[in-house]
């Protein structure tokens, strides 16, 4: 039954988004609860789950509940264990700066070594300069080349090694946990009661999504990359540290070549690079412990797997916690077979690392507690008439709530493209369904239009079917990012949210833009070498790069859209738009730093 829009539901959702006002019901909806700060210590996250069955706001579940409780014991295990890596991280400075005064006295003590040792002036500069070419003809058929520069190396890790130590041991990590179950059941409910309540508790903490993990990866890939060719094409000059000794110039040279190869080894893999700048930004005096929360853990395709199993498998073993999200269970994300060996020891990291819980619940809470909702404003169908004069409506009554004045604007995406926006009014966007979807647009497209706009219109969508499954995939993702920023999202479809999504056909699904992994022109080989050979090379690209996705993800997909589609209509997500949007909170910033920003703010809402 279709519902037309009461003006008091209307002038509630207004007042919610448009004002200052916190939400009296923890301000946020019950499958993804955000508690904020506040000057008295907050409940436990298991209290917090309680209360919120006991307000009615949740349905009980043991699966849920015991998940809870498994959270809240983690993070107590996180407050020893922030305090334990502090010093750990103070040690490891102080080790790390010891040992590069070391070692460039060692090589110091080389070089001064060559100095006096080779004599390259006179009589004896040219016997020995003959005697090593004939010493050189004779053996460097059996060198293989770089094996004097790597002895070399080694040779001076180990004095290092005898003379500063190992590197010191990191404190055993807490197991993080890793969530898996149906749609809709509260993984990522859970997993972010978890996240906020690890805030004053670990300094070093990060969320995300799988689609904005991997265009983080891709997009710190090809910065590492273009570092990584900016220092070759300035491999003639040397360092002035170097250029300022008292050495002949062949001995600085050598210096130099030293330094560089010092350079390549740690280098010579991308992904450990990537991982450590993957977290935090780890900034001066910021020490401690790390969370990494990840939700809906995916192997798509070959560089999801390897991109993955590299750096979630080096955070955890640095330390990182992680507690994930994830429809399946590790040993079944891979259903394709892709890389067998690496997702293997992915895998065996995450056992090592992880408890796995099951959240076992076959009942879909979006829609438990959409059932109880009445007023459902935000979806129109078919498209007729009547529910097009609603939709356009409700877009005049809330862009006049916020002046009115509709312009055009271009707001920036990953790797320095952009998206146009043509119709737009202070953080409310409008769309027909063929631009967003009809094109070829990704993920990192959706994730600068949800981070842009806290409420979004979107027209004209059809009733859809794998005939226009790239369409699909594209809407999936669009729904995903959209719920992931927590957006408000009007609709005006050919159908109703239940029939959608028609597609019966069977077989595996090909989209070159599902997963938009983009990269500028010059760097664009990063990901087709990692689906060509399972690691990051130099050399060698296919034609296409394939995500291979099986019916049966298909349908994951499907019903994870219907689910967030309904739960996007209920009140009670509604009333966290305005306190969790990036828009709103990037308003509260500006209004912390100058008070009469959020007084202009409001006087042009």
């Amino acid at each position: 039954m279709k519902r037309g829009p009461s003006t008091s539901t209307i002038s509630s959702l207004l007042s919610l988004r448009f004002t200052r006002q916190q939400s009296s019901k923890f301000g946020a909806d019950p499958l993804r609860v955000r508690f904020l700060s506040s000057s008295t210590k907050p409940p436990g996250l298991l209290n917090k789950y309680r209360l919120l069955v006991e307000r009615g706001e949740l349905q009980h579940d043991p699966f849920q509940e015991r998940v809870a409780s498994e959270l809240e014991s983690l993070l107590g295990r996180l407050e020893q264990y922030e305090k334990d890596m502090e010093e750990y991280h103070v040690k490891l400075a102080n080790w790390k700066q010891n040992r590069e005064k070391e070692r460039r006295r060692l090589l110091m003590e080389e070089a001064e070594s060559k100095q006096q040792g080779n004599v390259w002036t006179s009589v004896n500069k040219r016997r020995s300069k003959l005697v090593e070419t004939l010493m050189f003809r004779k053996n460097s058929e059996n060198i293989e080349p770089g094996v004097g520069k790597w002895v070399s190396y080694l040779n001076r890790e180990r004095k290092l090694d005898s003379l500063v130590g190992r590197c010191p041991s990191a404190p055993h990590a807490p197991r993080g946990l890793y969530i898996y179950g149906n749609v809709g059941s509260g993984k990522t409910m859970l997993m972010d009661m978890f996240y906020n309540a690890t805030e004053g508790i670990v300094k070093h903490r990060q969320r995300y999504h799988f689609h904005e993990a991997m265009l983080k990866i891709n997009e710190d890939m090809h910065n590492i990359w273009k570092n990584q060719m900016r220092e070759k094409s300035s491999q003639s000059s040397i360092s002035s540290w170097i250029m300022n000794l008292p050495f002949d110039t062949k001995v600085k040279e050598w210096l130099a070549a030293e330094e560089k190869y010092k350079q390549e080894v740690q280098m010579k893999n991308i992904l450990p690079a990537v991982a450590d700048k993957f977290l935090v930004d780890q900034q001066a005096g910021q020490v401690g412990a790390s969370i990494l929360c990840f939700d809906e853990i995916q192997t798509v395709d070959v560089f999801a797997i390897v991109a993955l199993s590299g750096i979630v498998s080096r955070l955890l073993s640095t330390g990182t916690v992680l507690v994930a999200t994830s429809n399946r269970a590790p040993k079944d994300l891979n259903q394709d077979g892709m890389q067998k060996e690496i997702f293997q020891n992915f895998v065996i990291k995450l056992e090592e690392h992880c408890e796995f819980v099951l959240i076992g619940s076959e009942i879909d809470y979006r829609r438990f507690i959409a059932q109880r909702s009445f007023d459902q404003v935000h979806y129109f169908w078919p498209l007729d008439s009547t529910s097009v004069g609603k939709f356009e409506n409700m877009w005049v009554e809330i862009t006049s709530q916020l002046g009115g004045q509709i312009t055009s604007k271009t707001i920036p995406v990953m790797f320095g493209r952009k998206l146009e926006v043509s119709e737009n009014c202070n953080g409310v966007a409008r769309f027909a369904f063929d631009f967003l979807c009809g094109q070829p647009v990704g993920a990192a497209d959706y994730i600068a239009l949800a981070k842009n706009y806290h409420t979004v219109f979107i027209s004209d969508i059809p009733m859809m079917s794998m005939r226009i499954r790239d369409k699909a995939r594209r809407f999936i993702t669009l729904i995903d990012e959209l719920y992931n920023h927590h957006c408000c999202l009007f609709c005006l479809a050919a159908t109703s949210i239940e029939d959608l999504f028609q597609g019966t056909e069977e077989g595996a699904l090909f989209d070159l833009e599902s997963f938009q992994f983009e990269t500028e022109a010059e760097g664009g080989k990063l990901r087709r070498n990692v689906l060509v050979e399972g690691n990051v090379g130099s050399v060698g690209a296919p034609t296409a790069i394939v995500s291979m996705l099986s019916g049966q993800e298909e349908m994951f997909a499907f019903r994870r859209a219907v689910s967030r589609l309904i739960e996007m209509q209920t009140p009670l997500y509604l009333e966290g738009v305005r306190n969790l949007h990036p828009y709103f909170q990037r308003r509260e910033q500006e209004s912390s730093v100058d008070p009469t920003a959020g007084l202009q703010f409001q006087e042009s809402s």
